[in-house]
């Protein structure tokens, strides 16, 4: 499993010469979803299985909607990718993946309303605080 094409785009210096319509466009790739969140998982090549990561992430009621096979290996020789779910939060698909034999790298919450979240936790901390006086 070798990739075609090298569409690492961490210091790709032409990234900003890449149009809208060519197909290694990462808007194209990775299109903008208000509900979801990134993460990035390795695993071995032998150990590499998309119906198995599906399996994974279904189990936790959430679908996948993006799957990417990286170019980049990591010292150990496992191979990275980046998958995209419907969920905010990604910690029991990242939990439900590691109990599958995939390593967690990274998690990318891309919710809009992070900041909401912060307010209802510092209000209700605020309530906490004032019914133990």
């Amino acid at each position: 499993m070798t990739p075609k094409d090298n569409i690492s785009f961490v210091n790709s210096p032409d990234f900003s010469q890449l149009s809208f319509c060519t197909d290694h466009h990462p808007s194209r790739l990775f299109p903008e979803l208000e509900e979801s969140a990134e993460l990035s998982v390795r695993c071995f090549r032998n150990d590499f299985s998309a119906s198995r990561i599906a399996l994974a992430v279904e189990d936790c009621d959430a679908s996948l909607l993006n799957m990417n096979v990286t170019s980049e290996v990591t010292e150990s020789g496992e191979i990275v990718v980046d998958l995209r779910v419907n969920h905010r939060s990604a910690a029991a698909v990242a939990r439900s993946l590691e109990r599958y034999g995939y390593a967690v790298e990274r998690i990318i919450k891309n919710s809009p309303e992070s900041g909401a979240d912060d307010t209802a936790r510092r209000r209700v901390d605020e309530l906490l605080t004032l019914l133990n006086v």
